[in-house]
């Protein structure tokens, strides 16, 4: 099949990951072709966006190309976590995550750009240069996870995986106008994740809808003997089907819709989901999360720089990655890291390392793991009432680049909604629900523990009812 029939069947901004799969089923265009469409998509528009750090020119599989954050560890094809620290760096083994997307017939298209060690909420932090966002390029693509969402966003990827650890994958779908899932904490395997904080560090789907998110997390989900906090799931992965939410309760949590810094037109396109959602049969009442909003982000910037500060010990220039030479062994620690490091690590470094000292862990760190179970506690008994809670994933649209880096603290707001669950070890799935400004807006759903195919069921139904277009309007 030549490249003008293959582009005639395959248009890379709307075709999904189903319909990409029964092509290929179909023999409609082989595995190498579809890998090829969109390595061509990526040389068209990435030039522009910057959504990969480096593409993978030949398919390692047959199916449906995945692109992968470049925290995710690929054997034979260089892992950065989107640091100079970790330039050139090839791992000599697969994370379980890869090998499961390999095992399935999926061929790694690329790695995408991220924040360093994951860590920002605008892919601004990447040593190697921002990623734009697919619906207007002079606005961040939200992060850490700006550039696997920029991809499907784009086109340049049917789906990909990121990872989540405050809102990585939840926030940057929201403003790239993608569904995410952050899955329940324990049901996909962090080995060979480059890590950031342990304890709350979670890898999951992004696609253009809710059915390809669905099909990815079942590909990858399950108990994984190199990692001891998996497990297994409690029941398979379902594709959802249909509009109807009868019997199902929803709950609006007041702190997370009427948080300060909600921009009106996120409000108004959230609180016309919650109707929709009514509509569709639901339940939905007001229940109440004070703790856990009011303490969550401290809670968080506590919790996260201390396992960072821990987990980024390692970067030493003796193992691997970069080495900068100096007169002993101190010397050459210290000119490594600090060259190696960019600021944001470097800050949150410094505060997981000041919460864990002598003198100052109880009051900090200790302190912090006991606000943290209160606030598990309080969205446990929100359960007790309700199936899903819903609110708005991310305060505001995307914002301009520029805008908030100088400034960590109003970044680090970006995340005021979707840190809570996360703390909490819940699954939450962002659906976009409209557009503000001309921009999408992201809808948050939470579940407890392993209700993956709940969220699912409530996303699809109402991304049906909303007929969202997940193309950029620049794009069309």
């Amino acid at each position: 099949m030549g490249v003008s029939s293959v582009s005639s069947v395959v248009d890379t901004l709307r075709l999904t990951a189903e319909e990409a799969a029964g092509l290929v089923e179909r023999k409609e265009v082989t595995g190498a072709e579809l890998h090829r469409a969109y390595l061509d998509a990526a040389a068209e528009r990435d030039p522009e966006l910057h959504c990969y750090l480096r593409l993978v020119d030949e398919p390692n599989g047959d199916g449906v190309p995945v692109a992968l954050k470049d925290v995710i560890s690929t054997h034979g094809i260089e892992t950065t976590a989107g640091s100079k620290i970790l330039a050139g760096y090839v791992p000599q083994f697969d994370s379980t995550v890869a090998a499961r997307c390999k095992a399935a017939g999926l061929p790694i298209i690329g790695k995408t750009n991220t924040d360093e060690f994951a860590m920002g909420s605008s892919t601004e932090n990447s040593a190697y240069g921002p990623t734009r966002n697919p619906w207007d390029p002079e606005r961040v693509p939200g992060g850490s996870g700006g550039g696997s969402a920029a991809a499907v966003s784009a086109g340049l990827a049917p789906w990909a995986l990121g990872s989540d650890t405050g809102g990585s994958i939840k926030q940057p779908s929201a403003l790239c106008g993608n569904v995410g899932l952050r899955p329940t904490y324990g049901t996909v395997s962090r080995y060979g994740i480059v890590a950031f904080a342990s304890s709350l560090d979670q890898v999951g789907p992004v696609a253009k809808n809710v059915r390809d998110c669905a099909l990815l997390y079942s590909l990858i989900a399950g108990r994984d003997e190199r990692d001891s906090t998996t497990v297994e799931l409690p029941e398979p992965v379902r594709l959802p089907e249909g509009e109807d939410l009868s019997g199902l309760r929803i709950g609006v949590p007041k702190e997370l819709n009427e948080a300060e810094g909600i921009e009106p037109g996120v409000t108004t396109a959230v609180q016309n989901a919650i109707e929709l959602a009514r509509s569709l049969g639901a339940e939905v009442g007001e229940c109440e999360l004070p703790r856990s909003v009011e303490y969550g982000l401290a809670c968080y910037y506590l919790i996260a720089p201390a396992e960072a500060s821990s987990n980024l010990a390692r970067y030493d220039g003796v193992r691997y990655g970069l080495r900068v030479d100096g007169e002993s062994y101190r010397e050459m620690v210290e000119r490594t890291r600090d060259v190696g490091f960019g600021d944001e690590p470097k800050r949150r470094i410094m505060l997981g390392t000041y919460a864990l000292s002598a003198g100052y862990f109880d009051a900090f760190y200790g302190q912090a793991q006991k606000v943290r179970t209160v606030i598990a506690r309080e969205h446990a008994a929100a359960f007790e009432r309700f199936d899903v809670l819903v609110s708005p994933t991310s305060p505001t649209v995307a914002f301009k680049l520029g805008e908030k880096a100088a400034n960590p603290l109003a970044m680090y707001l970006s995340d005021l909604l979707t840190i809570p669950s996360c703390m909490a070890g819940l699954p939450g799935l962002n659906v976009p629900c409209g557009l503000s400004e001309g921009l999408p807006v992201g809808l948050q759903l939470i579940g407890p523990q392993f209700s993956e195919n709940t969220l699912f069921r409530t996303g699809h139904a109402l991304e049906q009812a909303i007929g969202f277009d997940p193309v950029p309007e620049r794009l069309r």
